[in-house]
């Protein structure tokens, strides 16, 4: 069986082009296109990775992250953001989260599938 990816983006197309990478790549996707949805989510489908935008409609995803982290049964769970915000105080916010990995947008429709399997193997 594939490994299992949660995708939190707000951005429709943003979510169906990282759903459909994944799926292609031989993942399993749930997806949220906001950070309390994937929460619940992540507690009770406890992926393998968890590909979530940082600038989400409900909370930021250093929130989300934090409160994920702070579960037992998600605490362990790698956590790649995806964002178009490379500036250092972008990536100043999620330098702490444990466990954790940055992709820049756009990304790379090649090697993106790619890039997630490498948190999990």
């Amino acid at each position: 069986m594939g490994k299992k990816a949660l995708v939190i983006d707000d951005n429709k197309n943003n979510l169906m082009l990282e759903k459909d990478l994944l799926e292609v790549a031989g993942f399993e996707v749930f997806e949220a296109e906001n950070a309390s949805s994937g929460i619940v989510i992540a507690r009770m489908e406890k992926p393998d990775v968890i590909i979530m935008d940082v600038r989400l409609p409900d909370m930021r995803g250093s929130e989300a992250a934090r409160i994920l982290r702070q579960d037992r049964e998600t605490s362990d769970i790698p956590i790649i953001f995806v964002t178009a915000s490379v500036f250092p105080e972008g990536k100043e916010e999620l330098k702490d989260i444990a466990n954790s990995g940055f992709i820049g947008k756009p990304i790379n429709t090649r090697t993106f599938a790619k890039e997630v399997r490498e948190y999990i193997e």
